[in-house]
Protein backbone atom coordinates (compact mmCIF):
# COMPACT_ATOMS: atom_id res chain seq x y z
CA UNK A 1 0.00 0.00 0.00
CA UNK A 2 1.45 3.28 -0.64
CA UNK A 3 2.41 6.20 1.54
CA UNK A 4 -0.66 7.99 0.00
CA UNK A 5 -3.29 5.46 0.24
CA UNK A 6 -1.84 4.66 4.50
CA UNK A 7 -2.58 8.18 4.63
CA UNK A 8 -6.09 8.21 3.05
CA UNK A 9 -7.66 4.94 5.15
CA UNK A 10 -6.04 7.28 8.10
CA UNK A 11 -7.81 10.08 7.73
CA UNK A 12 -10.86 8.03 7.08
CA UNK A 13 -10.23 5.80 9.93
CA UNK A 14 -10.20 8.95 12.04
CA UNK A 15 -13.66 10.47 10.36
CA UNK A 16 -15.14 7.14 11.54
CA UNK A 17 -13.93 6.67 14.75
CA UNK A 18 -15.16 10.64 15.88
CA UNK A 19 -18.52 10.39 13.88
CA UNK A 20 -19.22 7.15 15.34
CA UNK A 21 -17.96 6.57 18.63
CA UNK A 22 -16.90 10.14 19.15
CA UNK A 23 -20.56 11.17 19.92
CA UNK A 24 -21.00 8.92 22.81
CA UNK A 25 -17.36 8.39 23.99
CA UNK A 26 -14.69 10.97 22.85
CA UNK A 27 -16.25 14.32 22.87
CA UNK A 28 -19.60 13.68 23.90
CA UNK A 29 -21.04 16.22 21.13
CA UNK A 30 -21.25 15.74 17.70
CA UNK A 31 -24.85 14.47 17.84
CA UNK A 32 -24.25 12.17 15.36
CA UNK A 33 -26.12 9.25 14.81
CA UNK A 34 -24.08 5.84 15.53
CA UNK A 35 -24.89 3.12 13.36
CA UNK A 36 -26.85 -0.09 13.51
CA UNK A 37 -23.43 -1.93 14.12
CA UNK A 38 -22.09 0.21 16.70
CA UNK A 39 -25.06 0.47 18.79
CA UNK A 40 -25.32 -3.00 18.92
CA UNK A 41 -22.14 -3.43 20.75
CA UNK A 42 -22.73 -0.83 23.21
CA UNK A 43 -21.76 -2.24 26.77
CA UNK A 44 -25.18 -3.23 28.87
CA UNK A 45 -26.73 -0.99 31.36
CA UNK A 46 -25.56 -1.79 34.53
CA UNK A 47 -28.84 -0.92 36.32
CA UNK A 48 -27.36 -0.32 39.88
CA UNK A 49 -25.29 1.63 38.83
CA UNK A 50 -27.91 3.53 36.45
CA UNK A 51 -29.68 3.93 40.25
CA UNK A 52 -26.89 5.35 41.82
CA UNK A 53 -25.36 8.73 42.98
CA UNK A 54 -24.36 10.64 39.63
CA UNK A 55 -20.69 10.94 40.64
CA UNK A 56 -20.75 6.51 40.96
CA UNK A 57 -21.23 6.92 37.16
CA UNK A 58 -18.26 8.66 36.13
CA UNK A 59 -15.15 7.67 35.18
CA UNK A 60 -13.47 11.43 35.59
CA UNK A 61 -12.53 13.57 33.78
CA UNK A 62 -11.99 12.87 29.40
CA UNK A 63 -10.95 16.00 28.39
CA UNK A 64 -11.08 20.01 28.51
CA UNK A 65 -11.66 21.65 25.59
CA UNK A 66 -9.93 25.20 24.29
CA UNK A 67 -11.61 27.19 21.78
CA UNK A 68 -8.37 28.63 19.60
CA UNK A 69 -8.02 31.66 16.93
CA UNK A 70 -5.27 29.76 15.35
CA UNK A 71 -5.51 25.90 15.12
CA UNK A 72 -2.09 25.03 13.91
CA UNK A 73 -0.24 28.03 15.73
CA UNK A 74 -1.76 25.72 19.11
CA UNK A 75 -1.42 22.36 17.78
CA UNK A 76 2.23 22.84 17.60
CA UNK A 77 2.44 24.29 21.10
CA UNK A 78 0.76 21.70 23.17
CA UNK A 79 2.63 19.06 20.85
CA UNK A 80 6.34 20.40 19.74
CA UNK A 81 6.54 22.30 22.78
CA UNK A 82 4.79 20.21 25.78
CA UNK A 83 5.08 17.36 23.99
CA UNK A 84 1.10 15.68 23.69
CA UNK A 85 0.71 13.31 21.31
CA UNK A 86 -2.15 13.60 18.82
CA UNK A 87 -5.08 11.12 18.63
CA UNK A 88 -7.13 12.20 16.14
CA UNK A 89 -8.36 15.46 14.34
CA UNK A 90 -11.71 15.92 12.32
CA UNK A 91 -13.52 18.85 10.82
CA UNK A 92 -15.76 20.81 8.78
CA UNK A 93 -18.54 20.16 11.23
CA UNK A 94 -21.98 21.67 10.36
CA UNK A 95 -25.95 21.13 10.65
CA UNK A 96 -28.53 21.41 12.42
CA UNK A 97 -28.05 18.30 15.23
CA UNK A 98 -24.20 19.55 15.83
CA UNK A 99 -25.56 23.32 15.82
CA UNK A 100 -27.96 22.39 18.27
CA UNK A 101 -26.07 20.64 20.59
CA UNK A 102 -23.31 23.02 21.23
CA UNK A 103 -25.58 26.19 21.13
CA UNK A 104 -28.80 25.66 21.92
CA UNK A 105 -28.95 28.42 24.96
CA UNK A 106 -26.66 30.68 22.79
CA UNK A 107 -29.95 30.98 20.59
CA UNK A 108 -32.36 31.02 23.37
CA UNK A 109 -30.05 34.29 24.71
CA UNK A 110 -29.74 35.99 21.76
CA UNK A 111 -33.86 35.36 21.27
CA UNK A 112 -34.53 36.95 24.82
CA UNK A 113 -31.98 40.16 23.95
CA UNK A 114 -34.08 40.52 20.56
CA UNK A 115 -30.36 40.27 18.55
CA UNK A 116 -28.79 38.61 15.89
CA UNK A 117 -26.99 35.50 17.38
CA UNK A 118 -23.87 36.97 15.18
CA UNK A 119 -23.92 39.67 16.77
CA UNK A 120 -22.71 38.09 20.42
CA UNK A 121 -20.31 35.66 18.53
CA UNK A 122 -22.87 32.55 17.76
CA UNK A 123 -21.53 30.98 14.60
CA UNK A 124 -24.22 29.36 12.08
CA UNK A 125 -23.02 25.62 12.13
CA UNK A 126 -27.02 25.32 11.20
CA UNK A 127 -26.87 26.51 8.00
CA UNK A 128 -23.12 26.12 7.25
CA UNK A 129 -21.93 29.61 7.08
CA UNK A 130 -19.35 28.67 10.07
CA UNK A 131 -17.38 25.17 10.25
CA UNK A 132 -16.23 23.23 13.27
CA UNK A 133 -12.48 21.73 13.25
CA UNK A 134 -10.98 19.70 16.68
CA UNK A 135 -7.97 17.86 17.18
CA UNK A 136 -7.42 15.80 20.29
CA UNK A 137 -3.91 15.99 22.13
CA UNK A 138 -2.66 13.04 24.50
CA UNK A 139 -1.05 13.85 27.55
CA UNK A 140 -0.87 11.13 30.18
CA UNK A 141 -3.84 11.68 32.22
CA UNK A 142 -5.85 13.81 30.17
CA UNK A 143 -6.58 14.81 27.00
CA UNK A 144 -7.40 18.55 25.65
CA UNK A 145 -9.33 19.16 22.87
CA UNK A 146 -8.69 21.82 20.75
CA UNK A 147 -11.60 23.45 18.56
CA UNK A 148 -11.67 26.40 16.15
CA UNK A 149 -14.83 27.89 14.62
CA UNK A 150 -14.21 29.29 11.38
CA UNK A 151 -15.96 30.72 8.07
CA UNK A 152 -16.88 27.86 5.68
CA UNK A 153 -14.79 29.37 3.06
CA UNK A 154 -11.75 29.79 5.48
CA UNK A 155 -8.96 26.93 5.39
CA UNK A 156 -8.80 24.50 8.19
CA UNK A 157 -6.30 25.15 10.12
CA UNK A 158 -4.87 28.15 9.27
CA UNK A 159 -7.88 30.22 8.56
CA UNK A 160 -9.23 32.97 10.44
CA UNK A 161 -11.62 32.53 13.57
CA UNK A 162 -14.65 33.28 13.29
CA UNK A 163 -15.01 35.32 16.17
CA UNK A 164 -12.50 37.65 18.34
CA UNK A 165 -10.73 35.96 21.08
CA UNK A 166 -11.45 37.71 24.44
CA UNK A 167 -8.58 40.03 25.55
CA UNK A 168 -9.92 40.79 29.34
CA UNK A 169 -7.65 36.78 30.78
CA UNK A 170 -7.67 37.94 34.02
CA UNK A 171 -7.92 34.48 36.12
CA UNK A 172 -9.99 36.55 38.66
CA UNK A 173 -12.94 37.01 36.31
CA UNK A 174 -15.97 34.56 37.28
CA UNK A 175 -16.07 31.56 34.92
CA UNK A 176 -12.56 32.00 33.42
CA UNK A 177 -10.44 28.34 33.53
CA UNK A 178 -7.33 27.51 33.42
CA UNK A 179 -5.12 24.19 32.04
CA UNK A 180 -3.06 22.92 35.07
CA UNK A 181 0.07 20.89 34.14
CA UNK A 182 1.90 18.97 36.54
CA UNK A 183 5.47 19.10 36.10
CA UNK A 184 7.38 15.95 37.34
CA UNK A 185 8.85 15.90 40.76
CA UNK A 186 12.87 15.04 39.79
CA UNK A 187 12.49 18.46 37.16
CA UNK A 188 13.91 21.89 37.93
CA UNK A 189 10.73 24.09 37.92
CA UNK A 190 12.48 27.20 37.48
CA UNK A 191 14.71 25.90 34.49
CA UNK A 192 11.39 24.41 33.02
CA UNK A 193 9.61 27.79 32.85
CA UNK A 194 12.77 29.43 31.31
CA UNK A 195 12.95 26.30 28.32
CA UNK A 196 9.12 26.87 28.18
CA UNK A 197 9.54 30.40 27.00
CA UNK A 198 12.41 30.10 24.97
CA UNK A 199 11.31 26.83 22.64
CA UNK A 200 7.92 29.13 22.57
CA UNK A 201 9.83 31.84 21.02
CA UNK A 202 11.88 29.78 18.72
CA UNK A 203 8.22 29.35 16.85
CA UNK A 204 7.23 32.47 17.36
CA UNK A 205 4.74 32.28 19.93
CA UNK A 206 5.66 35.23 22.08
CA UNK A 207 2.36 35.31 23.58
CA UNK A 208 3.96 32.39 26.22
CA UNK A 209 4.48 34.27 29.00
CA UNK A 210 5.34 33.27 32.54
CA UNK A 211 4.66 35.71 35.40
CA UNK A 212 7.13 35.88 38.45
CA UNK A 213 7.52 35.88 41.72
CA UNK A 214 9.08 39.48 42.04
CA UNK A 215 6.87 42.66 41.17
CA UNK A 216 7.79 43.78 37.79
CA UNK A 217 6.45 46.74 35.91
CA UNK A 218 7.26 46.29 31.81
CA UNK A 219 7.82 43.26 29.77
CA UNK A 220 11.43 44.02 29.91
CA UNK A 221 11.37 44.15 34.01
CA UNK A 222 9.84 40.60 33.38
CA UNK A 223 12.47 39.02 30.72
CA UNK A 224 15.60 40.51 33.40
CA UNK A 225 14.09 38.89 36.52
CA UNK A 226 16.16 35.98 37.81
CA UNK A 227 15.69 32.51 37.37
CA UNK A 228 14.43 32.13 40.58
CA UNK A 229 11.45 34.24 40.04
CA UNK A 230 10.31 31.40 37.68
CA UNK A 231 8.18 30.03 40.52
CA UNK A 232 6.31 29.98 43.79
CA UNK A 233 7.67 27.99 46.25
CA UNK A 234 5.37 27.24 49.34
CA UNK A 235 7.14 25.97 52.44
CA UNK A 236 3.98 26.20 55.09
CA UNK A 237 0.63 25.30 56.06
CA UNK A 238 -1.61 22.68 54.49
CA UNK A 239 -0.04 23.55 50.80
CA UNK A 240 3.58 23.27 51.98
CA UNK A 241 5.45 21.64 49.31
CA UNK A 242 3.67 23.04 46.15
CA UNK A 243 5.22 24.88 43.52
CA UNK A 244 3.13 27.10 41.39
CA UNK A 245 3.49 29.75 38.38
CA UNK A 246 0.68 30.98 36.02
CA UNK A 247 1.45 31.35 32.63
CA UNK A 248 -0.14 32.63 29.21
CA UNK A 249 -0.54 29.96 26.23
CA UNK A 250 0.28 30.76 22.21
CA UNK A 251 -3.78 31.91 22.48
CA UNK A 252 -4.07 33.87 25.02
CA UNK A 253 -5.48 31.40 27.15
CA UNK A 254 -4.61 30.74 31.29
CA UNK A 255 -2.26 27.78 31.99
CA UNK A 256 -0.84 26.99 35.13
CA UNK A 257 2.40 24.27 35.61
CA UNK A 258 2.86 22.75 39.08
CA UNK A 259 4.86 20.50 41.20
CA UNK A 260 3.25 18.89 44.72
CA UNK A 261 6.21 17.56 46.85
CA UNK A 262 6.69 16.81 50.34
CA UNK A 263 3.54 17.07 52.29
CA UNK A 264 1.20 18.07 50.14
CA UNK A 265 2.23 15.50 48.01
CA UNK A 266 1.04 12.87 51.06
CA UNK A 267 -2.84 14.82 51.17
CA UNK A 268 -2.80 14.53 47.26
CA UNK A 269 -1.95 10.79 46.78
CA UNK A 270 -3.75 10.05 50.06
CA UNK A 271 -7.10 11.18 48.45
CA UNK A 272 -6.84 9.76 45.76
CA UNK A 273 -6.34 6.29 47.21
CA UNK A 274 -9.25 6.81 49.56
CA UNK A 275 -11.51 7.80 46.44
CA UNK A 276 -10.15 4.41 44.63
CA UNK A 277 -11.20 2.26 47.73
CA UNK A 278 -14.40 4.12 48.42
CA UNK A 279 -15.38 3.18 44.77
CA UNK A 280 -13.89 -0.60 45.12
CA UNK A 281 -11.09 -0.18 42.75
Amino acid sequence: MSDHQDTEKTDLDRRTILKTAGAAVVAGWSGLALPSAVAQEKTPINAARNRGPLGARLQGVQHFGLTVQNMDRAFAFYTDVLGGTEIMRDGDFHGERIHNTLLTDQDIEARARRVNPRTIGVPDLKDGAQRLDVRFVQFDNVVIELLQYRDAEQPAGTGASFAEPLHHMSPAFPRMMHICFHVRDDVDFNTFIADLEAESAKRGMTQVRANRIVTVKTEQERQKAPIEANSNGITEGKSNGWRLIYCKGPEGEQLEFVQALGPVKRVFDTALEARRKAAGR
